[in-house]
């Protein structure tokens, strides 16, 4: 899909801030807001939007433990099963089927180290085919943003 700079202008607004009015993008592109809806209809339709979302903060929440965790597995054949287990575990935010020593990586986040061990001890190292787990703390996030265009 080709994008032009009003198409820009409402990506980055709209990245900024999702809640940005329709009508202060339009102000800001030099056009209607009907021109902007038109245009936002024709970027999601194209998939180029994949959706809107609000985010928690976590950590508000008490979450202040972020790991990566490496996960080996017996076999690759086990991975539908065990994905399908993994999307279970509320604490596991992404997941990943890489190439190199995992299987599969994933981020998680806990309250604290003991909220991290009794979720690699119960809910991780029990799902049948889990053969190895690597974990890996996180001790800052430094960035942390969208793909920008």
């Amino acid at each position: 899909m080709k994008i032009d700079g009003i198409d820009k202008k409402i990506i980055r607004g709209l990245i900024k801030d999702a809640r940005t009015p329709i009508l202060s993008i339009a102000r800001e592109a030099g056009v209607s807001g009907a021109a902007i809806h038109q245009r936002l209809r024709k970027l999601e339709k194209a998939k180029l939007i994949d959706g809107y979302q609000m985010r928690i903060n976590h950590q508000s929440l008490g979450y202040s433990r972020t790991a990566f965790i490496g996960i080996y597995l017996d076999t690759d054949t086990l991975l539908p099963s065990v994905i399908k287990r993994l999307k279970d575990i509320t604490e596991v935010l992404e997941c990943h089927y890489t190439t190199g020593n995992f299987t599969i990586f994933i981020k998680v986040i806990c309250k604290n180290d003991q909220d991290l061990m009794n979720l690699l001890e119960t809910k991780i190292k029990t799902i049948k085919g889990v053969s190895k787990i690597e974990t890996f703390l996180s001790l800052n996030q430094q960035i942390d943003r969208q793909f920008y265009i």
